[in-house]
């Protein structure tokens, strides 16, 4: 006959390691689905210029540069892009729930960076945006994400 502790000490174990699994199990699925499932949004661009197809490799919406005269402009078209296309994975605001990057941390030295990784993807599961984001889209949404990092 078990000793009525012993056997209290067993079963609490047990239900310890069943939530425990139940835990893991959850925050597996959750790291898996991490990037959601977005399907690309086309951004309308209208007021911007058509930047073409030869990368830029620098901002030309950040003050200073190039069409730094539609600052505003390209972040009100990139807030709607970033709605669209990025905040389910990095979250509103371009904050990010710790599953993927965090955008606000990309400094003005991660262009050409942050330009790679939207038009090719990572293997990690963001997807390529080549086919729907132009060159001008592209650029709007990094002048929105600079627009909300403190």
């Amino acid at each position: 006959m078990p000793l009525p502790a012993l056997s209290s000490a067993v079963h609490v174990s047990r239900r310890l390691a069943g939530v425990a699994l139940l835990a893991l199990s959850l925050g597996t699925a959750s790291a898996a689905l991490g990037h959601g499932d977005v399907t690309p949004q086309e951004v309308d661009t209208k007021g911007l210029p058509d930047l073409g197809e030869a990368p830029l490799m620098e901002n030309p919406f950040r003050p200073g540069n190039q069409h730094a005269d539609l600052y505003d402009e390209a972040v009100a078209v990139g807030e709607r892009g970033y709605a669209g296309n990025c905040a389910v994975c990095h979250g509103i605001q371009a904050m990010s729930g710790g599953l993927t990057p965090d955008l606000r941390n990309l400094e003005e030295w991660d262009d050409e960076f942050y330009l790679q990784r939207v038009i090719n993807g990572t293997e990690r599961g963001m997807p390529s945006f080549k086919s729907n984001l132009d060159q001008t889209a592209i650029w709007a949404i990094k002048t929105y994400i600079e627009s909300v990092t403190p």
